[in-house]
């Protein structure tokens, strides 16, 4: 049927990067397609190459100014891998509490800047007030706790990297900095605080979803596969792991050490779009399509790393027994267990004495010829993997970072909530938030995903003073 109508969302608000929404109405104003597009391009894995491969942590950090640490922690990793040793176990003890205050920062903002609005204002009120500046005129304590839960898992980077944003920490071999007794102990009088704030923040969310368990079910509820990062006992672990591939009913279909992530993983490219669309080799795209972040590592595991997540992942488990694991929606809840578990195993390692060894970094020469680094962002699982020369420098870099696993599942979200809600053309403002909050459910980083060039259609006119084509490039 002859596409009549074409509604654009441009750009989508209330995320990290830029992006905009087609939607395509047949004749009787109902939804034919729906498109999620990013729409910028920066080309990191080109212009990484020929430099030094130490350089490549504070290179590729600058992808995101939302999770550099993730970035660094992932390159420095496949660094590491370069130089063929495993770090000291004081160093890996830093990484990771770094990590741990970057999950607390990023999931604090998501929830508390992001999202909160649609779920405390209403997807259908105004939207001049539907955003953080209206949950701070309208609920002015919760807005300032997650001001401060957000400010802690800073300080706790802050405190091994100097600086809240684009620390100069992970270096490959270990890290630049030992973490002073003051500073742990100064970190560890703030958890009361911010244990308090993961429970207000539990309590929102799960009280928002008993109310509007009927929209959780039917918004954007799909079967997918999921992947995640996890450690010996099938728990969601940040920093290390194996990769977990896990089919919708929560069966595991392949798990392997992140090295070998080629064998598994595929990279599609689309001409309407500048992020990639990875999936599982073993089922071919699209068809292999998989999410990733805090549904999908939830949905793949067996239970959570820390006593208090373990037992909110159980009530989770209770919640979704009849099918509901697959509800987008859920993004929130899980994006919160996480929050919950972060919070413990950064208070674990903080009270473990060797977190202020002195041992925290192995200098050597490279011994491999490429590195892989995989790391879980707060997004999902990122995947840094370096060749490189007899000099060291970068001969070719592949990136696959968590919005980019998450591309094929974010664009059948659109298309099935702007089914679900827009029909005989009635496209009121409220209903196109609802599409854009089927976007904010993954927290895409779009700034992070755009490196693919693939095979890009590239038209060049030249025009004369008069407005005549005087030349014309074209690839297609």
């Amino acid at each position: 049927m002859k596409t009549l109508r074409k509604i654009t969302i441009n750009p989508i608000s209330r995320l990290e990067g830029h992006g905009k929404v087609t939607i395509n109405l047949d004749a009787a104003g109902e939804v034919q397609d729906a498109y999620f597009h990013v729409t910028q391009f920066r080309g990191y894995e080109k212009f990484c190459e020929g430099r030094p491969f130490e350089e490549m942590p504070i290179i590729t950090q600058r992808i995101c100014g939302i999770c550099p640490v993730s970035h660094q922690l992932a390159s420095a990793k496949a660094c590491d891998a370069v130089l063929g040793i495993e770090i000291p176990a004081t160093g890996k003890l830093l990484r990771e509490l770094m990590h741990m205050g970057q999950f607390i920062q990023s999931h604090a903002l998501h929830f508390f800047h992001l999202a909160s609005p649609d779920l405390l204002l209403g997807w259908d009120s105004d939207p001049a007030q539907r955003n953080v500046v209206g949950v701070v005129a309208k609920f002015p304590e919760i807005a300032v706790k997650g001001i401060q839960l957000r400010k802690f898992g800073q300080e706790i980077i802050k405190a091994l990297g100097g600086k809240k944003v684009h620390p100069a920490f992970a270096i490959p071999g270990g890290v630049t900095n030992t973490l002073h007794r003051e500073d742990r102990d100064r970190l560890l009088a703030g958890f009361a605080e911010a244990y308090s704030t993961c429970e207000t923040a539990l309590d929102i969310v799960k009280g928002w979803g008993e109310k509007n368990l009927a929209e959780v079910k039917r918004f954007a509820n799909f079967r997918s596969n999921y992947v995640g990062l996890m450690d010996e006992n099938g728990c969601p672990n940040m920093y290390e792991g194996r990769i977990r591939i896990a089919d919708p009913d929560r069966k595991v279909l392949a798990e392997f050490e992140p090295k070998d992530y080629l064998t598994f993983i595929g990279e599609h490219v689309e001409p309407w779009s500048y992020m990639k669309f990875p999936f599982y080799k073993s089922q071919g795209y699209p068809q292999g399509a998989y999410r990733v972040g805090p549904l999908a590592r939830l949905n793949a595991a067996d239970g959570m790393s820390t006593p208090r997540a373990d037992k909110e992942f159980r009530n989770y488990l209770a919640l979704t027994r009849d099918g509901l694991w697959g509800c987008t929606l859920l993004y929130h809840y899980t994006r919160q267990i996480e929050l919950l578990n972060c919070l413990e195993r950064a208070e674990e390692i903080l009270k473990d004495e060797r977190v202020c060894g002195t041992e925290i970094r192995i200098t050597t020469n490279p011994s491999n010829a490429e590195g892989v680094g995989v790391i879980e962002a707060p997004r999902g699982i990122l995947i840094h993997h370096y060749w490189v020369n007899k000099y060291g420098a970068i001969e070719k870099a592949n990136l696959i970072v968590a919005t980019g696993h998450n591309n094929i599942a974010i664009n059948r979200s659109v298309e099935l909530v702007a089914k679900e809600y827009i029909h005989k053309g009635d496209v009121r403002e409220g209903l196109l938030n609802r599409v854009e909050g089927a976007i904010r459910c993954y927290d895409p980083c779009l700034s992070c995903a755009t490196h693919a060039l693939g095979q890009m259609a590239l038209k060049i006119q030249i025009f004369g003073h008069s407005g005549e084509i005087l030349h014309e490039l074209r690839r297609d």
